[in-house]
């Protein structure tokens, strides 16, 4: 199964980012690319969304399974393929834009091609609404499409981490699904030892699981759930103290709460309630 849409490069790009094509290849065990050096002058990403490929770089054979990635920056040598006993769902994109290699270099995306994403949904989605849009109106929305593109290139900046043999898939998986509970009880005391329970494994080990998900500690994704609650509730129950809100999120010091709420919001929770007192 082909779903693709191929759009017309614009002489003159006024956006940031803009879509050459968009697609899905799904089912097709002969899939296979080989572009040499200097054929295709724009950006591409090719996620795996299931199954399996390989991509080979500097004549080493690699293999692409669900949530992984290859990313060629403009003129690369492109050689990738589906597997044929397990033909893979390529999710894929080629886009192009002044300002791109930089945007890339800048944060260090040049250094690896092969990337693991860690939240495959976001990108699955992000992907899927600039496909639609594709298929549906072509170039009737350029402005759309820039936008759409430039929001799956951020999910792949911010979900993406270059591919490590070593990494555990399962359990990031198993932390990925905790995350939605960690959020509901978050104003609750943390404790380190029980979340490491749940998951059965060590406090240490489940650090280092989660830093290699998430990218930030178990207790600075507590902090930022409890400050979002507490920014929802200072605007909704207009009644209630900052002291008595401070509780609520898990703060039994008013003055902790105002210290963290200024690193993260510039300013204190008085004022940010009455900037946005409507």
């Amino acid at each position: 199964m082909k779903r693709q849409i191929h759009l017309l490069t614009l002489p003159q790009m006024p956006f940031f980012c803009f879509p050459e094509s968009v697609g899905i290849y799904r089912d097709e065990p002969d899939h296979y690319v080989f572009r040499k050096a200097g054929a295709l002058n724009n950006f591409n990403i090719h996620y795996v969304a299931s199954g399996k490929g390989y991509v080979e770089i500097d004549n080493q054979v690699y293999e692409l399974g669900p949530g992984e990635a290859v990313l060629y920056l403009p003129m690369q040598i492109q050689h990738y393929y589906s597997s044929e006993d397990d033909p893979w769902d390529v999710r894929w994109v080629h886009f192009y834009g002044s300002g791109l290699q930089n945007y890339f270099i800048e944060r260090n995306f040049h250094k690896s091609q092969l990337w693991s994403i860690r939240q495959q949904a976001a990108f699955e989605l992000a992907h899927e609404a600039l496909l639609r849009e594709a298929e549906t109106n072509r170039m009737l929305d350029l402005t759309h499409l820039s936008t759409l593109t430039y929001a799956l290139l951020a999910v792949f900046v911010q979900q993406a981490s270059p591919l490590s043999r070593s990494k555990l898939h399962t359990s990031g998986k198993r932390i990925l699904e905790l995350l939605p509970m960690m959020q509901q009880e978050a104003a609750q005391p943390f404790v380190l030892e029980e979340w490491a329970e749940r998951l059965g494994v060590s406090t240490y080990y489940f650090c280092k699981l989660f830093r290699n998900v998430m990218e930030m500690t178990p207790m600075d994704f507590i902090t930022r759930c409890r400050l979002q609650m507490a920014k929802q509730w200072l605007l909704e129950r207009k009644d209630i103290t900052i002291g008595q809100i401070a509780v609520d999120a898990g703060y039994p010091s008013v003055s902790y709460f105002n210290k963290r709420f200024m690193e993260h919001e510039g300013m204190t929770p008085s004022e940010y309630r009455r900037l946005f007192k409507v």
